[in-house]
């Protein structure tokens, strides 16, 4: 669907504040807002509680700003595909060229802000996390390779840096080990949705890995991945980072999470022949992973703000180490 044709079906009189703000992916802003600040408050500086406010709210508009780009670019397919044809732009209510305008400005913004009101570091950062979203996802890998969610998933991860460089202008291990921790995280996060939503996937042109590969191979990516992201999720408890409520938030939601996958694999979701119980099983892996994400990252952030992290023993000597 081309800009003009959206066009001839827009009643500008009818976009509302709500429609602009759906523009910005306001689930996946919260969920980016909150990693950000596992970063920020996990690196060993205390910020101003102001500096800290505006750095996450520059991760906010930041992330927003990406979100209306892709709704902008994407607006071809949302509109065939079942699950995103009454976003703002496909239903009409929406300018595609005040979509892009609104992501322009927001880009602007937020990385102003975030390199005025903290370091040159983590505003260089958050541009590239947005246009490693807006355009090396979305223009790029989303409608090319089904490893666009693989690779997409760094433009993810980037908060919890974003939010460390934010605060102390560097970007050690102990930041990289959270990127990775959602990195690894994105692909069974996201495939379990795919299975359910293959049919519009392919109705759309878009490769994601069920409609290329089949759903049994996703199936089983969704385990082998889920079992490289419980290995993963050991590093903020290696490096120091996450403490007592971390490590055991990662192992007892890490073994729901690895049932949830392997109920999957064992499942026919995805198939032409799925049945209701085979999309409820991906539809809880997607449910729940949500759920983990916010768990891990939640506890950090329970730990350093509460002092418990320096309180509590580390577990950074498991095995041994």
């Amino acid at each position: 669907m081309t800009d003009q044709t959206i066009s001839s079906t827009v009643n500008p009189s009818a976009a509302t504040i709500r429609d602009y703000f759906e523009l910005m992916k306001p689930r996946i802003m919260m969920l980016v807002v909150f990693t950000a600040a596992a970063g920020l408050v996990a690196a060993p500086v205390d910020l101003h509680p102001i500096t800290a406010f505006t750095a996450l709210l520059s991760v906010a508009l930041g992330s927003g700003a990406a979100g209306a780009v892709n709704m902008w670019f994407d607006a071809d397919i949302d509109a065939v595909m079942t699950r995103t044809s009454t976003r703002p732009l496909p239903s009409g209510r929406v300018q595609p060229s005040d979509a892009l305008a609104l992501g322009i400005f927001m880009s602007i913004l937020s990385v102003t802000l975030m390199t005025l009101a903290t370091n040159w570091q983590a505003g260089a950062l958050l541009a590239f996390s947005i246009f490693f979203y807006a355009v090396i996802y979305t223009m790029w890998l989303k409608r090319t390779t089904p490893q666009n969610i693989v690779i997409g998933g760094a433009a993810g991860a980037f908060p919890p840096v974003i939010g460390w460089a934010a605060a102390t202008g560097t970007m050690p291990l102990e930041a990289w080990a959270l990127f990775a921790l959602t990195f690894v995280w994105t692909p069974p996060h996201f495939w379990a949705l795919s299975l359910v939503a293959n049919k519009d996937y392919a109705k759309a042109g878009v490769p994601m890995m069920p409609v290329v590969h089949g759903a049994r191979n996703t199936r089983i990516q969704i385990f082998a991945y889920t079992q490289l992201m419980l290995v993963v999720s050991a590093l903020p408890t290696l490096f120091g980072t996450g403490g007592l409520i971390y490590t055991l938030s990662a192992l007892i939601g890490g073994v729901v999470f690895l049932g949830l996958a392997a109920r999957v694999m064992m499942s026919r979701a995805g198939d032409a022949d799925m049945e209701p119980s085979d999309r409820k099983a991906a539809l809880s892996l997607f449910a729940f992973s949500i759920f983990y994400l916010a768990l891990l990252f939640g506890a950090i952030i329970l730990e350093h703000v509460t002092g418990l992290h320096d309180q509590l023993p580390r577990f950074a000597l498991l095995a041994g180490l």
